[in-house]
């Protein structure tokens, strides 16, 4: 079953002969048509397009061209992207007359890459939920238990990836959109730097003030595969106002030291996350790395910033966006908005107050990651939740959304990498996922970090629809 094979190994078949990009594609495309009516992760399924581009992969491969890193590979991108002559929704009715004149740079990059888009994947409206559901196609469910989220915003990608239907592809993140959809389905992701892949063809535009927190960044089942797609998107693009010339690098994980934080300050998080954390510690130890606790100085405020900027400041223009046509808004896209139109409309004098006290919360913040340049936290304080669910019960006291997201919304904040993988599963069976935090630009030892902790951890669980199949 070639879809069974990770990203990379597809792509080391294609390019030494053994397997035919049209078999690579339909058996993606077989694996969809079976299993999309239970998890409803496409928006536009494009079958006729992905055939005729694995036929044109497959002349390049035999007629010996130099096949491109992800020659005759099957990919999906998160219907945030632009891709040309498609709507990009963002799941919502407001956007879906509107086709995309341009592919975005991630997909330009993808396909340059020799990479053969299968779809676009579903998301909340306007992106703002950790929920994916909208009146585009309505709710995507977890490959892992339909009465469950798959996470959000970049829940239709991790919903197609976790099933087998793809192999990886391009999301989003502005306040843990790919972190916690991987860590629901139990695949990888990776929030890069702001600027180090390219979000230039985004919808919401990923410009100032947004794009301090927002980021586009890749989505695949293990750190391996993320790490080469982040290969193929990351790079300087002018298009992008937060790209910088930072090149590939080989990271150097000699004398590393790591710090651990079992849950964000005394919010706390269920049993079986704060073990995960804890046996990732144990196997960064057994690699040989100086693993301590670490409890940073002065974040304590920082998820409350970042609401500021991810719900209070934005709130106004969906409101705009949405007057006179109430009707057409999804709960998704207004669940939030609702929430900050409630409280103070931001002032010229607030914004920049508090951009100047996240400055400074990010320059303490670096000064300590001097010593520990990598963290080990959790992702949320929840694993995957079930549809609507707003509280959930820790082993000490019961949490809401917002304190649950507290391990991931900081990193959007401070504009700091974070890498998630799968570390185990909880007393249901669900997927447990770690977070590696890293500083800006250290993308690549993150990627490195995560490729080690994989080894050590082992074969990763699978979902039963998955599991049931071997």
């Amino acid at each position: 079953m070639p879809h069974r094979l990770t990203l990379t190994e597809m792509a080391a078949q294609v390019r030494a002969r053994a397997l035919s990009p049209v078999e690579l594609v339909d058996a993606h495309l077989a694996r969809i048509e079976k299993l999309n009516p239970k998890l409803n992760a496409f928006v536009v399924l494009l079958a006729q397009e992905a055939r005729a581009e694995a036929k044109e992969a497959e002349q390049r491969v035999m007629s010996g061209d130099p096949p491109g890193p992800l020659d005759g590979v099957p990919v999906t991108i998160k219907d945030s992207f632009d891709m040309a002559g498609l709507a990009t929704t963002c799941g919502s009715r407001f956007f879906r007359e509107t086709r995309a004149a341009h592919d975005s740079t991630a997909v330009r990059r993808l396909r340059g890459a020799g990479a053969i888009p299968l779809g676009k994947t579903n998301c909340p409206e306007f992106l703002g939920n950790y929920e994916t559901d909208n009146y585009i196609i309505g709710r995507t469910n977890n490959p892992w238990d339909f009465e469950r989220t798959p996470g959000g915003s970049s829940g239709g990608e991790s919903a197609a990836i976790a099933s087998f239907c793809s192999p990886g592809g391009i999301g989003s993140d502005g306040g843990g959109s790919i972190r916690v959809p991987a860590h629901c389905t139990g695949i990888a992701g990776l929030k890069p730097t702001p600027g180090r892949v390219s979000a230039a063809g985004h919808v919401p535009a990923i410009a100032h003030p947004g794009g301090l927190l927002g980021v586009g960044g890749p989505m695949a089942r293990n750190a391996r595969d993320v790490k080469l797609l982040f290969e193929v998107l990351a790079g300087y693009d002018t298009e992008d106002p937060f790209s910088a010339p930072v090149p590939l690098r080989s990271p150097e994980l000699s004398g590393l030291r790591i710090g651990v934080m079992e849950q964000f300050y005394d919010v706390p998080v269920q049993p079986a996350i704060a073990e995960a954390v804890r046996k990732a510690a144990r196997a960064a130890e057994g690699l040989g790395f100086a693993v301590e606790e670490f409890q940073p100085r002065g974040l304590e405020r920082a998820p409350n910033l970042w609401w500021f900027f991810f719900g209070q400041v934005p709130a106004r223009f969906t409101q705009a966006l949405i007057a006179g046509r109430e009707a057409d808004a999804h709960w998704t896209g207004t669940e939030f908005m609702e929430k900050a139109l409630a409280e103070p409309e931001p002032t010229a004098m607030k914004i920049v107050e508090n951009l100047a006290v996240r400055d400074k919360m990010r320059a303490a913040l670096l000064r300590e990651m001097e010593r520990f340049p990598v963290l080990i936290t959790p992702v949320c304080g929840t694993t995957a939740w079930k549809h609507r669910q707003r509280r959930y019960q820790t082993a000490t006291k019961e949490i809401g959304l917002f304190e649950a997201m507290m391990p991931v919304t900081w990193l959007n904040l401070l504009g700091l990498p974070g890498m998630v993988i799968p570390f185990g599963t909880d007393e249901s069976g669900l997927p447990v996922g770690i977070q590696l935090v890293g500083r800006p630009w250290e993308e690549e030892l993150l990627l490195e970090l995560a490729i080690r902790l994989e080894e050590a951890r082992g074969p990763s669980a699978l979902p039963s629809l998955v599991a049931e199949e071997l």
